[in-house]
């Protein structure tokens, strides 16, 4: 296995664990109608979709836009938190 193999194989399971993880959090929000546990199905959804994005891109096409599907998706999450602390203080 060549350290290219690797390297798509190693995306293919980042990309799954976040898919993983989405479907987790997913499973949790509609169990308890947590906004917080939306916003992080969100996030990791996300974040799959730039590591497929990244992994289809042509090698001379710029990738520092795509980075910003990564940087929507951590600002999600600063969200959550955020907003989960924000309702629990005002309960």
């Amino acid at each position: 296995m060549s350290l290219s193999q690797l390297g798509h194989f190693l995306a293919g399971a980042v990309t799954l664990a976040s898919l993983v993880l989405a479907l987790f959090f997913w499973r949790f929000q509609s169990q308890t109608r947590d906004r917080f546990f939306g916003f992080f199905a969100a996030a990791f959804l996300l974040m799959a979709v730039e590591r497929l994005v990244i992994e289809f891109l042509p090698e001379d096409n710029p990738r520092s836009l795509v980075y910003l599907i990564r940087l929507a998706s951590f600002l999600l999450i600063l969200y959550a938190i955020l907003d989960k602390n924000r309702k629990e203080r005002n309960s």
